[in-house]
């Protein structure tokens, strides 16, 4: 009955478990391509909040520039003895000048529109100033200016400045009491930036963790500026380490996908993981009924085996057995309990009469297994031995 219920319910079993395990499997998947478009989404808007950014912070140097281009074109054009051909050409220059404060003024406008997000001010405050500030907050920071910053490109400084500035606040949120090291080296052709703390404290760590669009708008900058970036888990705590050349190149590397890359139809990491422990599941839940029966089997077999050792009746005691004994001196080579296997044969008639049967043998490969002497007794008396074969 258990055979014939558990081939019934064995093909049953599988292909539920192998339906549920492939809408777990589409489910999957459309998370996953949820997830992923919700994180190329995130880093995008990071990336443009970054450009509006730095948008801003040329505003800044370009309209100040040319701020001052139209002051000396203007008081250019005031000058005693200049000709009027040199006073025209300045005053176009002293327009033009304006007109490109205007521009630059739109366009930036437009970008404080589709980015509210971005600090259109940002601070002018040196890295010392920066480090000071830190410090007082209860920050125990470090800094560590190598080489000479004179004639450091703007781009270059200002993207120096936010690394520090952003790697400084984070610093602050998840880890406040760690030591922390801002290290900058200048040298003829880059400027390296690292900033790195200890591990953070119990207290720290409970803390909520941002979604870290700042270090993608960190990435984004720096990319821009032809430059390398990294960030991540280092000797316990945390490290952002920027390299910036003072001559980028004419064209900057495109952004580095933010989700790993895949050939099409090729499975996540995480859900060929997922696939592999329910092919685990399916395989245990398989092999555990077969597995239990197998064990139940081979324990029976053994105390099967067990039993007929015990209702083995060894031929020479038989052999010495006579008609007419007392049951007394016959039980003194009987084993402990009869056979459980009874041959086919008709036993002696008459009244009291009872029988017995014990086994030739325990081995099921001898040619003897199933064989069994028949012992009947009258009134405690053998009055019959018999050697029967199925």
């Amino acid at each position: 009955m258990g055979v014939v219920v558990l081939a019934a319910m064995l093909p049953w079993f599988a292909g539920r478990f192998w339906r549920q395990y492939q809408e777990l499997i589409r489910a999957g998947w459309e998370r996953a391509e949820h997830l992923e478009r919700e994180q190329r989404l995130v880093a995008e808007q990071a990336r443009l909040l970054e450009r509006a950014r730095i948008a801003q912070d040329m505003h800044d140097v370009l309209g100040h520039d040319l701020s001052l281009i139209a002051l000396s074109a203007g008081a250019l054009k005031l000058a005693p003895g200049l000709e009027d051909h040199h006073r025209l050409a300045v005053q176009n220059i002293r327009a033009k000048a304006a007109a490109a404060v205007e521009r630059l003024g739109e366009v930036i406008g437009v970008l404080r529109e589709e980015s509210d997000d971005a600090p259109m001010r940002p601070s002018r405050s040196s890295l010392t100033h920066l480090v000071d500030e830190a410090s007082a907050s209860g920050i125990a920071v470090e800094l560590h200016v190598d080489g000479e910053r004179a004639g450091l490109p703007p781009v270059v400084e200002r993207a120096a400045h936010r690394v520090v500035q952003e790697a400084l606040t984070n610093v602050a949120k998840h880890a406040p009491h760690a030591a922390t090291t801002v290290h900058v080296s200048h040298t003829a052709t880059e400027t390296a930036v690292s900033v790195k703390n200890g591990p953070a404290s119990a207290a720290a760590g409970s803390r909520p963790r941002s979604g870290g669009r700042g270090l993608i708008g960190l990435d984004e900058r720096v990319r821009l500026a032809g430059g390398f970036f990294e960030y991540g888990p280092q000797g316990g705590g945390y490290a952002v380490v920027a390299r910036l050349p003072h001559m980028p190149p004419a064209q900057a590397p495109l952004p580095a996908d933010p989700t790993p890359h895949r050939q099409r139809g090729e499975l996540p990491q995480e859900y060929r993981r997922a696939r592999l422990r329910a092919g685990r599941t399916l395989v245990t839940a398989v092999m555990l009924p077969l597995v239990t029966g197998a064990v139940l089997s081979g324990t029976l077999m053994v105390w099967e085996t067990l039993s007929a050792s015990r209702s083995v009746l060894d031929p020479r005691d038989y052999a010495r057995l006579r008609v007419g004994q007392d049951r007394s001196e016959v039980e003194r080579v009987l084993p402990d309990r009869q056979t459980i296997h009874r041959p086919s044969a008709t036993e002696p008639e008459g009244r009291g009469i009872t029988c017995e049967y014990y086994a030739m043998t325990a081995d099921r490969f001898d040619d003897r297994s199933g064989d069994a002497y028949r012992l009947c007794f009258q009134r405690n008396v053998l009055v019959s031995l018999d050697a029967l074969t199925p």
